[in-house]
């Protein structure tokens, strides 16, 4: 049986993160950490077992990914995919005046169904540079209004 030395966990893991930047899965790195983490920790204890440093591998490595995904994972994300139902009350900024029921342009700080500029309309006037309210969509326009 092969004993592995301390810097072949190191490399291991320094080739597994280094394939997370040409799989960018975001998910091959947590292996990638908990191969480096069993590295150093051979460092300290040199004489572990093989079968202990798979089970130190996979359960740091398990564990990272469970802490990433469940903790700290950010959690902002687009609206892409989602019904439009879900974009009502969203705030974006007017990109041109926009008359009564004349068609203008809104853009949105993160995109809303896929697009952060749609083109929108209003019931009332509205100026360029106003914040705005999205009340509904309706087909390839957004409803909106003053945000208040």
């Amino acid at each position: 049986m092969a004993m592995f030395e301390w810097w072949h966990w190191v490399v291991l893991g320094l080739c597994l993160s280094i394939a997370e930047l040409v799989i960018p899965a975001f998910f091959i790195i947590w292996f990638g950490l908990g191969a480096i983490l069993v590295g150093l920790l051979l460092l300290l204890a040199p004489g572990l077992a093989l079968t202990a440093q798979l089970l130190v591998w996979a359960a740091a490595s398990g564990a990272l990914v469970v802490v990433w995904f469940r903790y700290l994972q950010p959690k902002t994300r687009t609206s892409a995919g989602t019904s439009a139902d879900s974009v009502a009350g969203e705030i974006g900024v007017l990109i041109s005046e926009l008359p009564p029921h004349a068609r203008g342009k809104v853009r949105f700080q993160k995109p809303v169904l896929g697009a952060d500029v749609w083109e929108c309309y209003a019931e009332q006037h509205l100026t360029a540079g106003e914040r705005v309210r999205v009340v509904a969509v309706e087909g390839n326009f957004i409803k909106v209004e003053a945000s208040k």
